[in-house]
């Protein structure tokens, strides 16, 4: 059962000043990987990069086993893409000394195979650079020229929330974390895998808020620990903040300190995460009445954090 969680945090730049319906159809959110894995011409891996349409990763993933003959753990990818869009991403299979089957039997309308070739290694998640955007926003409403006057702020960055899908559908990750964290309770590997990862991303996204409202969110505080503002990704090991900065980040965690002492007691070592998304190459353009944007961010950004600051988004589809 959720407990309601309140996923808007606050927005950098004020209240927006156009909503826009988001993700009507699989073309309004184009991603295309930015990675290319190096060929090994006897390598016991084959690396497909695969254009897919209305579908989750894990999905082709299996796809791919089930084709190959293999378990699904010895498929790899670079990362999860989302299952509403038009993604570009790239897949191993460990076959061995194996033929090859007709990859060309997986293409369909879900599934589009645009390019194979031998590796020596398993892909893993993280090892690629980041992805490239291209999104439209359709049947835009409200101000077009105040939004405009947003738009030509994006560049400069925006806060590095943690998106939405991280969370699960309505919230149900920190349900579960609430359960693991305060309750006690136990649940397989997978399950808190993720029940983890979700926990780390609140405990950010309350850090970020707090600077966001603050109105420091872009400044290096007395006691930050790096050269840019940064915020904690919780796990064992000693928070390097001090001074000002300590006491910012002890007051936006003190009502989750279950959380906390949970993720150190699960081995996760404490690291930081930058406050501030820059996204690269940012552009727009307008299209009767929708917007076009365009932008690439590396690895871990989340593109939602940046339209969020654009438009109030209607229709969202959940990304699993």
């Amino acid at each position: 059962m959720t407990e309601g969680w309140k996923l808007d945090w606050p927005r950098a730049l004020g209240a927006v000043h156009v909503s826009a319906d988001f993700r009507t159809q699989p073309e309004d959110f184009v991603v295309e990987e930015l990675a290319f894995p190096s060929p090994s011409e006897n390598g016991e891996h084959v690396y497909l990069q695969i254009r897919k349409r209305g579908a989750n990763t894990a999905w082709v993933a299996k796809q791919l086993a089930t084709l190959s003959g293999v378990n699904t753990s010895d498929v790899g990818y670079f990362g999860l893409k989302d299952r509403h869009g038009l993604t570009t991403q790239w897949f191993s299979v460990w076959l061995g000394k194996k033929l090859q089957p007709d990859w060309s039997r997986l293409n369909g309308p879900e599934i589009s195979v645009l390019n194979t070739f031998r590796g020596s290694r398993k892909l893993r998640r993280g090892e690629h650079s980041g992805n490239r955007f291209k999104i439209r926003l359709r049947s835009i409403r409200g101000k077009r020229a105040a939004a405009e006057q947003r738009l030509d702020k994006i560049s400069a960055g925006v806060p590095n929330y943690f998106g939405e899908q991280r969370f699960g559908i309505h919230g149900n990750n920190l349900d579960l974390v609430r359960r693991l964290a305060e309750g006690g309770g136990g649940c397989g590997k997978s399950k808190k895998a993720f029940a983890m990862s979700a926990a780390r991303s609140w405990l950010f996204n309350q850090v970020l808020a707090e600077r966001v409202d603050a109105g420091n969110w872009r400044e290096v505080l007395d006691g930050e620990p790096e050269a840019n503002p940064s915020g904690p990704l919780w796990g064992r090991g000693r928070n390097p903040v001090s001074r000002v900065q300590e006491e910012l980040e002890q007051r936006a965690l003190l009502p989750w300190q279950p959380w906390c002492n949970w993720l150190e007691h699960c081995g996760l070592r404490q690291e930081r995460r930058a406050l501030v998304l820059r996204p690269e190459a940012f552009h727009y353009q307008w299209e009767e009445d929708s917007l076009v944007l365009g932008f690439s961010l590396t690895r871990g950004e989340f593109a939602t954090a940046l339209l969020r600051e654009v438009a109030q988004l209607v229709n969202v589809k959940s990304s699993t």
